[in-house]
């Protein structure tokens, strides 16, 4: 199966789950900005959680079937449409070869992940397929996806589940009956983001503190993958010592000299010097993926473990998901 790129928007990269054996070496994690769009996009056609997808970054994107294609796409940059028909996302969808497939305006989020059936094909680099652009590695060779990019999946479609193949392979679109419904697993408030308190928390001033749980934060036209700056009640310094460089991860809230913030995100350093003032918890960083300039946010404290027990609750339905689908391509 492959696909042409003939316009790739602001930005498209292929991603995956990141890499996570090499931070001791200042590599970054790197990966899916909404790890759970993308482990959504390739739930979908019983691909591993961690294939590659394609993320565009907002619409006006575009790409040719080269072939006959099995695709899914998650997330709520975009919605895809193909022959002035929209493309439910969350589900297997069959593109007859020579067809265009646009991304137009989906105005909720930022980010759509497009998975095809076995991944897409490119190099495996420190244990990852997914672009970290700074260090020119990755993905198509280590840069955004260009026009004229061709772009192959690692299976033949032959290999595909006849089952699943055949019922929806026929002369023009075609997608399954049954979707995944990744709202389920995203809490109800999609501006109130649930923080664990960074290892700084106490360094703060008191009415500081109050502010950050309690009044919106609005990102500003400073934010990319490495971070997010955030606009707001500046965070006052309790303690006036500086900070030794130490770990940071994606999620990781860091307060500048001047009382700003920032919200790391999937391509951020491994260490800083600046103080850990939270730590959003796992399950709503796929929340923070999908910000766009402009929206504005609020931060609400939970304990550790509290996080854990979320964590673990999503990836138990997660889990549920995936075997669902599993009996679906028998």
């Amino acid at each position: 199966m492959r696909i042409s790129i003939i316009k790739p928007g602001i930005m498209a990269t292929i991603q995956d789950m990141g890499r996570n054996a090499y931070l001791s070496q200042a590599v970054p994690i790197s990966g899916a900005m909404d790890m759970l769009s993308a482990r959504i996009a390739n739930i979908c056609l019983g691909n591993d959680d961690n294939a590659a997808v394609i993320e565009f970054t907002y619409a006006g994107a575009e790409f040719g079937a080269a072939t006959d294609v099995m695709l899914s796409y998650a997330g709520s940059g975009a919605v895809l449409k193909c022959d002035d028909k929209i493309l439910p996302a969350e589900r297997p969808v069959f593109i007859p070869k020579g067809s265009s497939i646009k991304l137009m305006n989906g105005q909720a989020g930022s980010r759509t992940y497009v998975a095809v059936a076995g991944g897409w094909d490119v190099p495996m680099v420190l244990g990852s397929r997914g672009t970290y652009i700074a260090a020119g590695i990755g993905g198509v060779d280590g840069r955004a996806l260009l026009p004229g990019d061709i772009l192959s999946s690692c299976v033949d479609i032959s290999t595909i589940s006849q089952r699943i193949f055949n019922s929806l392979r026929v002369d023009a679109t075609h997608h399954a009956g049954w979707s995944l419904r990744s709202d389920t697993l995203l809490p109800d408030n999609r501006k109130m983001i649930r923080v664990v308190p960074g290892p700084e928390f106490t360094w703060f001033e008191g009415n500081s503190l109050i502010d950050f749980l309690s009044t919106p934060y609005t990102l500003s036209l400073q934010s990319n993958r490495m971070g997010c700056h955030l606009e707001g009640a500046k965070i006052g310094h309790l303690v006036k010592k500086e900070l030794l460089s130490t770990a940071v991860t994606p999620g990781t809230i860091q307060v500048t000299g001047g009382g700003g913030m920032i919200l790391l995100m999937a391509d951020c350093q491994t260490t800083g010097g600046y103080p850990r003032i939270a730590q959003v918890a796992a399950v709503d960083m796929p929340l923070c993926g999908q910000l766009k300039p402009g929206d504005s946010i609020y931060f609400t404290g939970i304990s550790r473990r509290e996080a854990e027990m979320l964590y673990i609750e999503r990836e138990n339905n997660l889990d549920t998901l995936r075997h669902a689908v599993k009996h679906k391509f028998l």
